[in-house]
């Protein structure tokens, strides 16, 4: 007799709302990055780039501590490690957001081929930062239900690209921090 094991309800739900979060968030970044006319939100938005370059350096940070903690099975130093990577993720996703609506995006001014390596890092920073959601709410879903085997499962996915992604945050930051206007 084939079984198939079957979600509960609230599980089902959840992995709806996940999914729905999962294209939501970056249809609407696509929506608010397209609309030409900014929203004057003062100044204080020009310093927006730093800050989000140093979210981006300490997810990368907090995310390399996870691995440590957990390969010495210092479950809940991983835990806080992990979350507070995601809550710097969200963090850094309205920080973007705010400086996108309020400012022109800064060309890129390197020439040769710091340029094709700065495009390089931008675009595959940018398709994985799209794809890498679904897999970080899920793997964060998964630790908070304790549901550690599936946890296990996604994080194979999730965690090399969510490194990659921080990390080429970082480096795409450097290279084009030189050409803010100040």
């Amino acid at each position: 007799m084939n079984r198939i094991a079957q979600q509960p309800p609230t599980e089902k739900k959840d992995q709806r709302i996940i999914d729905v979060v999962s294209i939501v968030i970056p249809v609407a970044v696509a929506v608010l990055l397209s609309i030409r006319t900014k929203v004057g939100l003062g100044e204080w938005t020009g310093v927006l780039p730093h800050v989000i370059g140093v979210l981006n350096t300490v997810t990368a940070l907090l995310l390399l501590l996870g691995l440590y903690f957990i390969k010495r099975k210092k479950v809940k130093a991983h835990r806080a490690a992990m979350l507070g990577a995601f809550g710097l993720g969200a963090l850094f996703l309205v920080c973007y957001i705010l400086y996108h609506v309020s400012n022109q995006s800064t060309p890129f001014g390197g020439q040769g081929p710091i340029r094709q390596v700065y495009y390089a890092l931008l675009v595959s920073h940018i398709l994985l930062s799209i794809v890498v959601v679904r897999f970080v709410l899920l793997a964060v879903y998964y630790a908070l239900t304790n549901q550690i085997a599936r946890h296990r499962k996604v994080v194979r996915y999730a965690y090399p690209i969510w490194l990659y992604v921080s990390v080429t945050g970082v480096l795409v930051y450097l290279l084009i921090s030189p050409y803010y206007v100040r």
